[in-house]
């Protein structure tokens, strides 16, 4: 039958509180035997020597008082109740003849010498043997000590034995468990543990046995299989057109394909596997990547070819949280080539249409001139209608000029110092007639004091001119508009706010790009154009463009602009 751990923890307690219950009980007889052997000494012998030290003060007092008769009267009776020694007792009870014989003849001193003799020889007596039992103790004492010495040592012996080989019993097979514990996390699966042993230890090692085999089996199994997804994974990989790095959430790099080493200028064994903290250290451009947040286009070269590319971030998630991160950079290189020649193209178009249109627009006026020659009134509608067409295409053409210096990155600011009330004054009389014909008024609210601001007076009015026609555009009639110019800390705030019916909250994110229009407005006439290029004028100033609005409730556009430019 197998003994179980548990048992065998009990049994090895009994066992050591059985040598120690051994050495107790040796040792409790020995020293109860030393004991009862001094117990006898002073019982014995010594009280003799006090009975017969009495007897002898008492021979003093015979011939004197009755007291003295009766008090060795007394002594001799306890004496003759502890006679213990060989030839104590005919000593004693020769004593008892002469006192007997004392008492009745009276003769003192032939009888007390007689009596003296022999207490003098009992207490002879009781000396040897109280000198006898001494060394009987001493002897007993040196028996129980070596006797003591000897069990106690045979137990200790037993006991460190006990101790020694009993925690390995325990210790050996929970060092074979974790060893092989370990060796499974390190994918070892051939690792087996063998305890020949019938407990707990024994049924665990068999388990583990279990459970390593079917790993080694399952590992075995999944290997091809695991090998094949790997490779076909770095196969689709590799021919992502885009440039392609995964990170997991612990910072260590999974995979870069063939594009993504090639723009690194690394190998494959320079960057997977390893920490971003480590690949940040040897190459610029990869620590751009990870910790530059931009969506803006960036320019790398390759093969000493400018290339322009955007980057993108994907989370990847598994179960509900993220597993880890892909970094795609799109070559947007032959868009970016497109772009230019559009931007050019755009340049030279509205360069070349403006001066017929221009040229148009003084015959136009020319012919309104009555020294040319009157005009009949459908001949000064026409007229009319080609100024306001000649105006529309010149102020599109206007706009794509400025639009393509923006993207050639040709835009040049005259930075100069000047008023901000200048500013409202003169961007206030460009939209007079306009506010006038739709009965809208303007208010302002400026606030005094305003520091001069170092800044491209042009386009800054240019941008209020765009806010204040928008505004107009979108009042209702007989509304009103306010321009609000105040200074924040280091900046000064200028904004217009319309009574219109506002913009719809899904619209404002897009409001400032290109070409973008929110749709359902009644004005067909718009090039999309004037907000992208004001913002793209303040930003150029170091500034900041914004919008409020909420759909019914009008809408209020400002720009920020830094009071030292």
């Amino acid at each position: 039958m197998a003994i179980t751990l548990k048992t065998k923890v009990a049994l090895g307690s009994v066992f050591l509180f059985g040598l120690l219950i051994i050495v107790g009980s040796v040792s409790f007889y020995y020293l109860n035997r030393i004991a009862n052997e001094s117990k006898q000494i002073v019982k014995n012998n010594y009280e003799t020597l006090n009975y017969s030290r009495d007897m002898m003060e008492g021979l003093n007092d015979l011939s004197d008082t009755a007291n003295g008769i009766r008090r060795f009267e007394q002594m001799l009776q306890l004496q003759e109740k502890n006679i213990t020694e060989p030839g104590e007792k005919e000593m004693t009870q020769s004593v008892r003849r002469n006192f007997d014989q004392l008492k009745q003849q009276g003769q003192w001193d032939s009888l007390a010498g007689l009596i003296r003799k022999d207490i003098a020889g009992i207490i002879e007596v009781n000396l040897k043997a109280i000198d006898d039992k001494n060394q009987a103790a001493q002897a007993s004492a040196e028996e129980a000590k070596t006797i003591i010495t000897i069990c106690l040592t045979i137990c200790l012996l037993i006991a460190v034995t006990f101790l020694y080989n009993f925690p390995s019993s325990v210790a050996d097979p929970v060092a074979s468990l974790t060893d092989g514990i370990k060796a499974i996390a390190n994918k070892n699966y051939s690792q087996r543990i063998h305890l020949n042993r019938k407990d707990e230890f024994g049924e665990l090692a068999t388990a583990f046995n279990t459970m390593a085999e079917k790993l080694d089996e399952y590992e075995h199994s999944n290997l091809s299989k695991i090998l094949f997804e790997k490779q076909r994974a770095e196969t689709v990989i590799n021919s992502l057109k885009d440039a392609s790095i995964g990170v997991d959430n612990k910072g260590t790099i999974l995979f870069a394909n063939q594009q993504a080493l090639q723009l690194l200028n690394l190998k494959e064994h320079d960057i997977v596997g390893l920490l971003i903290k480590d690949v940040e250290k040897r190459n610029d451009l990869f620590r751009f990547l990870v910790n530059e947040q931009t969506n803006t286009p960036f320019k790398i070269v390759v093969d000493n070819r400018e290339n322009y590319f955007t980057k993108e971030i994907m989370d990847i998630e598994q179960q509900g949280s993220k597993a880890g991160t892909v970094i795609v950079l799109k070559n947007i290189t032959p868009f970016k080539e497109l772009d230019t020649a559009k931007t050019n193209f755009m340049a030279t178009i509205s360069h070349e249409l403006k001066t017929p249109l221009a040229s148009s627009d003084f015959s136009l006026k020319l012919l309104e001139d009555e020294r040319t020659g009157s005009l009949n009134n459908e001949q000064k509608e026409l007229v009319q209608s080609l100024k306001d067409d000649n105006r529309r295409l010149l102020k599109i053409l206007s706009e794509l000029l400025d639009l393509s210096q923006v993207e050639s990155g040709r835009l040049q600011l005259n930075m100069q110092q000047f008023s901000p009330y200048t500013i409202i004054e003169k961007a206030e009389q460009f939209v007079l007639n306009a506010a006038r014909n739709k009965n809208v008024s303007i208010k302002k609210d400026i606030a005094g004091n305003l520091p001069l601001i170092n800044a491209d007076e042009e386009k800054l009015i240019w941008v209020l001119n765009n806010f204040l026609t928008n505004a107009i555009k979108h009042s209702y009639e007989s509304g009103t508009i306010e321009i609000s110019v105040k200074q924040a800390d280091a900046t000064i705030v200028f904004s217009v706010k319309d009574n219109g019916k506002g913009i719809e909250e899904k619209y404002l994110p897009r409001l400032f790009d290109r070409y973008f229009k929110v749709p359902g407005t009644s004005e067909k006439s718009g090039t999309g154009l004037g907000l992208a290029i004001s913002k793209e004028f303040i930003e150029a100033h170091g500034g900041k463009i914004d919008v409020v609005s909420s759909f019914g409730g009008g809408s209020t556009f400002s720009f920020t602009l830094p009071v030292n430019g």
